[in-house]
């Protein structure tokens, strides 16, 4: 677990990009501007449970805004927010939504947002993969930046196990399981549902649909393992080859295409992490399932134009 503060002894525009570094590095490139006052303070706390990521972000009046358009280099995740005090308004899109504590919203990491506040706040920030939710992205589309209450219906089951994650997000990482994954997606995914009306009974095409998100999470939850392939995800979905190749295929990618493209991901976040400067940039590689220090570098350097030790050297 991450706690980062913006530093006391140093000046307003320090602390200012202090801060702007840490959440475009945990969330996507934002830049902070201030609302009123001369001094910036604020506080990330930052916990990973498997492919999930759980921060409490505590800030005074500022606005955020993604500072470039989005790029491919940006990761395929959605981000919740739930508003735990204080007052914001976010943006993305034609939508716009103004939530109050109890209040949360989900955004589009591949699109830009605008979020604004006008008074201190706290607020409890999800971060996964879009596979997890088993939404359909014509549902995940309708309810980006719509405020969703945790006061009525599903709401007040969810409410509780959230406000406990915030609560805990010092200690989730030891206490964490992959489960614990899997549940904050699927409560998360199932209000957002209720949200919208949708059916969750698939028909043929919406079938397909799910199969290959469950695919998506499975090979998400799986990067780490150096012998996730074709065949033991075929076999784990009782499918053949030839029609995993089909599914995925359809959403634009390969098997191993996408699961090197989201292990270098990992990779490139690790790199940047302040807390795994210790590591060997071969150990990052290997903890995310590449088989060797040199087939990681190529395949880094072959993806970002750099080497691994070079990224590391500029974060």
């Amino acid at each position: 677990m991450a706690s980062i503060t913006t530093p006391s002894d140093e000046n307003t525009a320090t602390r200012l990009e202090f801060w702007q570094d840490m959440v475009s590095r945990s969330f996507v490139p934002l830049e902070i501007v201030p609302r009123e006052g001369p001094d910036f303070h604020a506080q990330l706390r930052l916990a990973r449970v498997g492919p999930v990521q759980v921060s409490v972000v505590t800030t005074p009046p500022h606005t955020a805004r993604t500072r470039r358009p989005i790029g491919s280099d940006v990761s395929d995740d959605v981000k919740v927010s739930l508003q735990l005090t204080g007052h914001c308004v976010l943006t993305q899109g034609d939508h716009q939504a103004e939530l109050r504590p109890g209040e949360l919203a989900v955004y589009d990491t591949r699109r830009p947002y605008t979020l604004d506040t006008d008074r201190p706040g706290r607020s409890l920030a999800l971060m996964f993969p879009r596979a997890m939710l088993r939404m359909p992205e014509r549902d995940l589309a309708r309810m980006t930046a719509i405020a969703v209450s945790c006061r009525a219906g599903l709401g007040t089951v969810v409410r509780p196990f959230l406000y406990g994650l915030a609560r805990q997000v010092d200690e989730l990482e030891s206490l964490g399981t992959p489960r614990l994954a899997d549940n904050v997606a699927d409560l998360v995914g199932t209000l957002l549902a209720e949200r919208t009306g949708a059916d969750r009974t698939p028909g043929h095409d919406e079938g397909r649909e799910v199969l290959t998100q469950r695919i998506l999470v499975y090979m998400e939850q799986r990067l780490a393992d150096p012998e996730l392939g074709p065949d033991r995800i075929a076999a784990a979905h009782h499918i053949s080859r030839r029609y995993l190749y089909k599914l995925l295929a359809e959403h634009g990618y390969t098997v191993s295409g996408w699961i090197r493209e989201h292990r270098l991901a990992r990779c490139r976040g690790d790199l940047a992490d302040p807390t795994l400067s210790h590591l060997p940039v071969g150990a990052i590689g290997s903890r995310w399932g590449f088989p060797g220090p040199a087939h990681f570098s190529h395949a880094f350097k072959t993806a970002y134009g750099i080497s691994p030790s070079e990224a590391r050297a500029v974060r």
